[in-house]
């Protein structure tokens, strides 16, 4: 009980009254309250009129009836749910492992907010030496959040190795953004700063990290200091400035926070502030094994992990992603959670703030707990290389049949994802039998995902039905049929347009397209033939999505002979025919006739080029540049012979001249 005088001018004759009153702490409410006044009359009144006042008093006091005990347990519990949600430096509230400390020792860490400090101290010598011989007492460490303007904002206790901070908001306070608060916390064996503070320091984007070092007798010995860094390519988010005794630091916080400012402004890329397209951070994880985790993605086959990071960024580019930078590890096993491991999350994480990046994008794919838990970790968008195909998809297919292929892929692909934010979105039943929580939002999101998927299945049947009689007439026509397969991008519809002259959309890009296209072909002894261009492969194709585009890939079961197009101008040319022939195989066209198409062999030069030809792996192999006509010849006789050896016999049809179009 603190007693404090205060003096209260009367009004009337000018009566002047000394009123004593009790403050004392409320244990419910965590603030502090005034009790009854004890009032002392000076001159007005004699000892008998106080003794009258005080029994008039007494008997009022009887009189009023109390309240009932649920009202008054009511009004605590509000008062209590008032103060949750405050700010807790305002309530003076210290937090953290607070769990067996005396009285005493929770007063004295409150009076921690009392103290100010100038904006150019770390720590003041006064506050450091309080902090020091306080953490000592109670073999913990003492953490403060101090403001730019010196005031105290949170106090917070930890264990004899590390601190664990309070929440104080969402973890990406603003783009490019300080968040206006330095850490300084003591250290009970005057160690450096740890890993945990470094991370607290990138990830919260504090001003700076101080730790004070504490000698055994109490007083403050040593004085470590770290701030964030302008990004680098390849170069720490951190420094850490010389270690000094306390008492003789120079260190000027504020200089050091206003020229910090001014680096990352002038550091600061301008052209995100125009540039409209997501940010993407790329993660590529070599996994050697695969994870343990029931109904885990399977590995990468493929160790050339430069072909992998090349190929993420061209399918970014085809996207409309901006690559902000690439991040790899090469694990024996994948984590179940983080597939990276907690530790190099936090470092994506870390680099991803550097970078200003907004999504992450994951190359293998990642399972359902691991793509929540990243997200939940991180704060920021997290799709892997599926998702980021489905969106190309998405973005290429024009044809109604393609755009329900896609929209089929896109929900076999999220429904085993679909997470349940909250349960405040639930559905409530009524009715006896009926009562409390019925469908949730997340079954109603799932049940609705089912029916749609059941549906599609239904329509993409329909459009089956109708592509297998318009192939069953070429068949009653007796037209062979030859299918262009081959790797994305490997150049097969710009084939096509030279051989037919057609104008079949051709880029640049991966998975330029996506709808199966027919056209009709003369070989040069005059035998006409159908010509069929499909969709792209990828290397580790998922199985839902080849299944989706079953009815694109219905075109290969019918063709008599196999065009396999290469880009013989990219590096990676062995993984990529390796691919696409894994793929073949596994859709049981193994053993249908092929010849190799080397694309592109216009880019290499004339001594590599000298070499391809002949045969590889008993298949023929046939040089040619797509965009020039003239080189196309040799391959026109290789179709003839592959058909003419298969014993596929056609007649001529009489009137047909040169290239025309048929339906798909």
């Amino acid at each position: 009980m603190l007693g404090i005088r205060e003096q209260v001018c009367g009004f009337g004759r000018g009566l002047r009254r000394n009123h004593a009153c009790a403050v004392e702490a409320d244990p419910t409410l965590g603030t502090r309250r005034l009790a009854r006044p004890d009032i002392l009359a000076i001159g007005a009144r004699g000892a008998g009129e106080r003794q009258r006042s005080d029994r008039h008093r007494g008997r009022r006091r009887r009189d009023q009836r109390s309240p009932p005990t649920h009202a008054r347990a009511r009004n605590t519990e509000s008062a209590r749910g008032h103060l949750t949600g405050a700010n807790l430096g305002t309530l003076n509230v210290v937090t953290g492992n607070t769990t067996g400390l005396k009285p005493s020792q929770k007063h004295a860490l409150e009076r921690v907010y009392r103290r100010r400090l100038r904006p150019a101290e770390v720590a003041s010598a006064e506050l450091a030496a309080y902090l020091c011989q306080l953490s000592r007492e109670i073999e913990r460490q003492v953490g403060i959040l101090v403001g730019r303007r010196g005031e105290i904002e949170h106090v917070f206790v930890g264990d004899a190795s590390r601190i664990n901070l309070p929440e104080i908001g969402r973890i990406r306070a603003g783009r490019g953004r300080f968040r206006g608060l330095r850490l300084v916390h003591t250290h009970l064996r005057n160690e450096p700063l740890t890993r945990d503070d470094l991370v607290d320091l990138a990830l919260l984007r504090l001003d700076l990290v101080a730790a004070i070092g504490v000698w055994p007798d109490g007083r403050p010995a040593d004085l470590h200091v770290a701030h964030l860094l302008p990004p680098v390519e390849g170069g720490e988010p951190w420094r850490l400035l010389p270690t000094e005794p306390f008492f003789r630091s120079t260190v000027d916080a504020a200089a050091i926070i206003e020229a910090l400012e001014e680096e990352f402004d002038r550091v600061a890329p301008a052209a995100v502030a125009t540039d409209r397209r997501d940010r993407a951070l790329l993660v590529v994880v070599d996994v050697r094994r695969p994870s343990r985790t029931l109904g885990a993605p399977r590995p990468a086959a493929s160790s050339d992990q430069p072909g992998r990071v090349a190929e993420l960024r061209e399918l970014c580019r085809t996207a409309g992603v901006r690559v902000m930078g690439v991040m790899e590890q090469r694990r024996p096993d994948a984590d179940p959670k983080y597939l990276i491991g907690r530790g190099k999350l936090e470092e994506v994480l870390i680099r991803a703030m550097q970078l200003d990046a907004n999504v992450l994008i994951f190359d293998p794919d990642l399972t359902p707990v691991q793509a929540h838990a990243i997200a939940d970790f991180t704060d920021l968008r997290v799709i892997d290389r599926t998702m980021l195909i489905l969106d190309i998809f998405a973005q290429r297919a024009k044809s109604r049949d393609g755009k329900l292929q896609v929209e089929l892929a896109q929900l076999r692909y999220r429904l085993p994802r679909l997470h349940e934010k909250n349960t405040m979105m639930s559905r409530l039943t009524g009715g006896i039998g009926g009562r409390g929580p019925g469908e949730t939002k997340l079954e109603e999101n799932r049940r609705r995902a089912r029916e749609r998927i059941h549906r599609l299945e239904k329509e993409i049947d329909r459009f089956g039905q109708q592509r297998a009689g318009r192939r069953s007439e070429r068949t009653r026509r007796g037209l062979p049929i030859v299918a262009i397969v081959g790797y994305t991008n490997a150049g097969k519809s710009t084939l096509l347009n030279t051989l037919t002259r057609s104008d079949v959309l051709a880029e640049d890009k991966l998975f330029a397209t996506l709808d199966p296209t027919t056209r009709r072909l003369r070989l040069p002894r005059e035998q006409d033939i159908i010509i069929a261009d499909t969709v792209g492969f990828i290397r580790d194709l998922p199985l839902d999505l080849a299944r989706a585009f079953r009815a694109t890939l219905e075109e290969l079961d019918e063709a008599d002979v196999l065009l396999h197009v290469v880009d013989a101008a990219d590096p990676a040319r062995e993984q990529q025919t390796a691919a696409v022939e894994t793929i073949l195989a596994d859709l049981g066209l193994g053993e249908t006739r092929r010849i190799l198409v080397m694309n592109k062999v216009d880019l290499l030069p004339e001594d590599e080029r000298a070499r391809i030809g002949g045969t590889d792996g008993g298949l023929p192999v046939v040089p040619i540049s797509a965009q020039d006509g003239a080189t196309t010849a040799p391959l026109l006789e290789a179709i003839e012979a592959a058909l003419y050896s298969a014993g596929i016999v056609t007649p001529r049809l009489a009137g047909d001249d040169g290239a025309e179009s048929l339906p798909s």
